[in-house]
């Protein structure tokens, strides 16, 4: 895979170092392990929702944690009594710990984490300030501009 290099870029603009870093991040990883799947849908204007396919992990197993930019979903399976196991012919249920993160945009936050039929479902919307939302200004019109008299002003 190719390498792309950011270096002309990052000397002609300013404040874009957190883009140029996610940018190569994601191309680092990109070889990387694909476990757990998931999907990623955008159900609204403003709502997200994430999906990953969990098989076989309990509710205590899966940790969600949601920080600034950044949620990290990680799950740690609890290691079986090998006495209570019957010896598997073929294991294709993958047991194995894992961690995933995903780069949220600013104002994304974590609205709900399901857990259902082997399915982790994690809700996230988009809630803008109201501060930086844009907003109307009104127009008056029909007012006269006021004349001012600068002879009377001493």
């Amino acid at each position: 895979m190719r390498q792309f290099d950011f270096t002309p870029f990052r000397r002609s603009t300013i404040g874009f170092d957190r883009l140029f870093d996610l940018l190569e991040a994601s191309a680092r990883q990109a070889g990387s392990e694909n476990y757990p799947p998931f999907n990623l849908e955008r159900i609204a204007e403003d709502r997200y929702r994430i999906t990953l396919a969990v098989a076989g992990f309990k509710p205590d197993e899966i940790e969600v944690t949601a920080q600034q930019n950044l949620l990290l979903v990680t799950g740690k399976k609890r290691e079986e009594n090998e006495n209570n196991q019957g010896a598997y012919l073929h294991l294709g249920i993958a047991n194995r710990s894992f961690e995933r993160r995903f780069e949220l945009a600013d104002f994304v936050r974590v609205e709900s984490a399901d857990l259902a039929d082997g399915l982790l479902v994690i809700a996230l919307v988009r809630e803008v300030p109201d501060a930086m939302k844009p907003r109307k200004i009104a127009v008056n019109a029909g007012s006269q501009p006021i004349a001012i008299d600068h002879r009377n002003a001493a």
